[in-house]
C-alpha cells in the first residue's frame, strides 16, 4: 500500500533511501523536531524490504548486543525521548526485570524488537517494498540542480514505478555480505546473514559435518550455534589466525566510538586517520567477545576429556576448493604452514566473512557524477554527512554509512546513530536557511 505522497506538487525536504536503524533514527529526529517547531521538515523513506528487518539471519536466541543499550536510536541525542530502549521496555512490561539483570547489553533479538517497535510508530513516513531504481538530478531554469527525482517500485504493483521529488536525499542502504572471490552460493553454501533460515531448512535432515569460515564474532557465534543445533555433527572452524582474537572493549579503547572521536578523526590528516583505524581495529574487526572464546575453548576441552570430539579448530588454514555433488560438499582445506591439503565431506559451509559497504555509485547512477572525490577516489563528505558536490548543485546528498574514510569506525556501527541523525536533521535546517537567504 502506498503511504507517501506523489505528484509534481509533492516536493520533500528529504527522502531517505533505505529504512534500517540509521534512517529510522533520522525519521524520529525529524518527527520530534516537527512536533515542537513550526519549521517543519517534510520527509519520507523508501525501503525495499516488505517490513523492517535488521540482520534477521543472525538473531540467535542467546546472542547479545555488542553496544550498550543507551546507544539506541535516540538517547545520546535526546535522553528524554519516548523512543528510547527504556521506554520500549516500560511499554513491554519488562523494565524492572531487565534492570534486575544488571547488564548494559540486551539480547540481539530484543533490540531488534525494539527497532520494530520504533519503526511501527514511524510507519506513516515509510513505504516498504519500494526498491529505489533511479535517482536523477533535476535542474531549475538557471541550470542549478535543485532537486532529485527518485524512482521506486510501486508496492501495489511492482511492475509500475513511482517518481518523487526531493530537495535532499539521505542514503542509508546498509552493508552487503562479503564473500571470497569465486564463492558459489547454494542450498549447502551460505553467508552468516542467512544462517538461521538456512539451518531451519535443514531441520530433520542428517547433518554430519558443518564448516564455518572466518575468525570474527559472527564466525564464533555461528560455530557455537551449529554445535548446539546439530548435536551429532562435527563442526569445524576454519581461519587463518592461530586462534580467535578477543575484542578490546575496555573503556579507553571504546572512546574511539565517542561522538567527539568523530570530530578528531574527521579533522586529522590521512596518515593519522590510517593509524587510528589500524590501532583500533581490535575493537570491531575480526575479533570475538572473550566470554564466547572461553566458552568455545571449554567445550572443545570437555569433548577431549570425554573422548568425543565434535568441535574442531582448523587454525592457520584456508579453504582452497569447494565442490558440490549429490547434495554433499567436498571442501579442500589447506594447512598454511605445510601446504598440506585435507578434503572434508560436509553438509554445510557457512561463510562468516563479514560485510562491506554497498556501492553508492551504482545506486546514484548519473547523480554520482556530481559527487566530488578525493585522491583515493573516495567520495568527499562534509562533517555534517553531506556529500561535497559540484558548484551548480544545491540539492543535498547525505550518507549514513560508507564514510569510514572520513568519519571513522562508527560509520557503519550503532554507537553514534542517534547523534548522527541529529546532525543530519540540523544540517537540513541550516541548509534551508542558507537557501532562503
Amino acid at each position: 500500500m502506498t503511504t507517501l505522497r506523489t505528484g509534481p506538487e509533492a516536493v520533500y525536504d528529504v527522502l531517505g533511501i533505505g529504512f534500517g536503524p540509521s534512517n529510522l533514527a533520522l525519521s524520529i529526529a525529524i518527527e520530534e523536531h516537527n512536533n515542537t517547531s513550526g519549521d517543519v521538515i517534510t520527509a519520507g523513506f523508501l525501503e525495499r524490504q516488505p517490513q523492517f528487518g535488521w540482520h534477521r539471519g543472525m538473531l540467535l536466541d542467546d546472542a547479545t548486543m555488542q553496544v550498550s543499550f543507551p546507544k539506541d536510536l535516540v538517547t545520546m541525542r535526546n535522553p528524554a525521548s519516548d523512543f528510547s530502549f527504556l521506554c520500549y521496555l516500560r511499554e513491554r512490561g519488562r523494565l524492572v526485570d531487565f534492570l534486575n539483570q544488571k547488564t548494559l547489553f540486551p539480547l540481539r533479538a530484543e533490540f531488534h524488537d525494539y527497532f520494530e517497535w520504533a519503526a511501527a510508530r514511524m510507519r506513516h513516513l515509510v513505504e516498504y517494498s519500494a526498491e529505489v531504481l533511479q535517482i536523477e538530478p533535476v535542474r531549475a531554469e538557471g541550470g542549478e540542480i535543485r532537486w532529485f527525482d527518485v524512482t521506486s517500485r510501486d508496492p501495489d504493483d511492482p511492475g509500475r514505478t513511482v517518481v518523487r521529488r526531493a530537495r535532499n536525499i539521505c542514503v542509508a542502504v546498509g552493508l552487503e555480505p562479503h564473500l571470497p572471490p569465486g564463492t558459489v552460493l547454494s542450498d549447502r553454501v551460505c553467508h552468516t546473514s542467512e544462517l538461521i533460515p538456512r539451518v531451519a531448512e535443514m531441520a530433520g535432515a542428517p547433518v554430519r559435518r558443518a564448516l564455518v569460515l572466518g575468525a570474527g564474532q559472527s564466525a564464533a557465534e555461528a560455530v557455537d550455534y551449529l554445535h548446539r543445533v546439530f548435536a551429532d555433527a562435527e563442526v569445524c572452524a576454519v581461519f587463518a589466525k592461530y586462534g580467535y582474537t578477543p575484542a578490546d572493549d575496555t573503556p579507553f579503547a571504546n572512546r574511539i566510538f565517542d561522538p567527539e572521536a568523530v570530530d578528531v578523526y574527521y579533522t586529522s590528516p590521512p596518515e593519522v586517520k590510517q593509524s587510528l583505524l589500524e590501532y583500533h581495529r581490535s575493537t570491531n574487526y575480526s575479533v570475538v567477545d572473550s566470554e564466547l572464546i572461553e566458552s568455545l575453548y571449554a567445550t572443545m576441552y570437555r569433548e577431549q576429556v570425554h573422548g568425543r570430539k565434535r568441535l574442531r579448530m582448523m587454525n592457520v588454514s584456508r579453504i582452497r576448493d569447494v565442490r558440490e555433488q549429490d547434495g554433499r560438499l567436498a571442501v579442500t582445506v589447506e594447512y598454511l604452514p605445510t601446504g598440506e591439503h585435507e578434503v572434508l565431506d560436509a553438509d554445510l559451509l557457512v561463510h562468516a566473512t563479514g560485510y562491506r559497504s554497498q556501492d553508492i555509485g551504482a545506486l546514484l547512477g548519473e547523480t554520482a557524477k556530481l559527487c566530488l572525490r578525493d585522491d583515493e577516489d573516495a567520495i568527499r563528505v562534509d562533517r555534517d554527512h553531506r556529500v561535497k558536490v559540484a558548484p551548480q548543485v544545491t540539492a543535498g546528498i547525505y550518507l549514513q554509512g560508507g564514510t569510514e574514510h572520513s568519519h571513522g569506525l562508527t560509520s557503519t556501527l550503532l554507537s553514534t546513530t542517534a547523534i548522527r541523525a541529529g546532525e543530519i536533521r540540523d544540517s537540513l535546517l541550516a541548509q534551508r536557511s542558507l537557501t532562503a537567504n
